[in-house]
């Protein structure tokens, strides 16, 4: 039996649909997805003047990510516009983080023979700890960045990436047009380097010390994902804000 410790880059296949591929980041994201709409059916159909419970919370979480926005995108048309999109971002992000560091994610699965090898294959895996699931997310990103400078912006917007007046503005636009493109990478790697090398930490303290060794760890990943979620929200309201802003020069 290989006792190497089970760590993979790519998100491991559980089992097939067809020709569709089901991996434990898949499923793990699709966990979390059900647990949304568990919070939203038992959510208070009525709101009460006073909040308690729940509604609090969730008023509470609301108010702050909405300040934050207002901070950054002081015109409030685009602020009200871009708010339900970054509170998505930073739930779906802050959740698949933390329920990635469920005791059993990572622990509990099966034994497969891959090249004569008999490897550990976890049946659930952080969903952010697969590039597909951050690489969907950069694209969502970089595309509501795209849509919110049109809509706000009109067709206008369009002469940052072609501007035909000089030669020094038609570069300038290209490079523009690079960086945008060069957002979806640095979105994509930097949550994913994150989440993947928080998982690779808890899983080498939990070989070497178990139990109590990646205690310290996991307090700390848990900050940290909350910080990532933050972080990659608070950068997509920033670009958004750029694309939006009227200069006149």
């Amino acid at each position: 039996m290989d006792h190497s410790l089970p760590i993979s880059l790519a998100a491991e296949p559980i089992f097939h649909i067809a020709d569709f591929t089901v991996t434990n980041a898949l499923l793990m994201s699709v966990l979390v997805s059900c647990l949304f709409l568990l919070f939203l059916f038992f959510f208070p159909r009525k709101l009460s003047y006073i909040p308690r419970g729940i509604q609090n919370g969730t008023e509470a979480a609301y108010e702050t990510i909405s300040d934050m926005v207002a901070n950054i995108i002081t015109d409030k048309k685009v602020a009200n516009a871009v708010l339900p999109l970054i509170v998505s971002f930073f739930l779906v992000i802050l959740f698949n983080n933390w329920l990635g560091l469920l005791p059993g994610v990572g622990s509990i699965g099966f034994y497969e023979i891959h090249a004569g090898h008999e490897i550990f294959v976890p049946l659930f895996r952080g969903a952010n700890s697969d590039l597909n699931m951050t690489l969907a997310l950069a694209l969502f990103s970089v595309f509501a960045l795209q849509y919110m400078g049109l809509k706000f912006g009109g067709f206008a917007y369009l002469k940052k990436f072609f501007n035909f007046r000089s030669l020094v503005d038609f570069f300038i636009g290209i490079l523009e047009l690079i960086s945008d493109v060069i957002k979806i990478f640095s979105f994509s790697f930097r949550l994913y380097g994150n989440v993947f090398a928080g998982e690779v930490l808890l899983i080498v303290m939990g070989a070497f010390v178990p139990f109590i060794g990646p205690l310290p760890f996991l307090v700390l990943e848990l900050f940290a994902g909350g910080v990532q979620a933050l972080v990659f929200s608070m950068l997509t309201v920033a670009f958004i804000n750029m694309a939006t802003a009227h200069e006149h020069h």
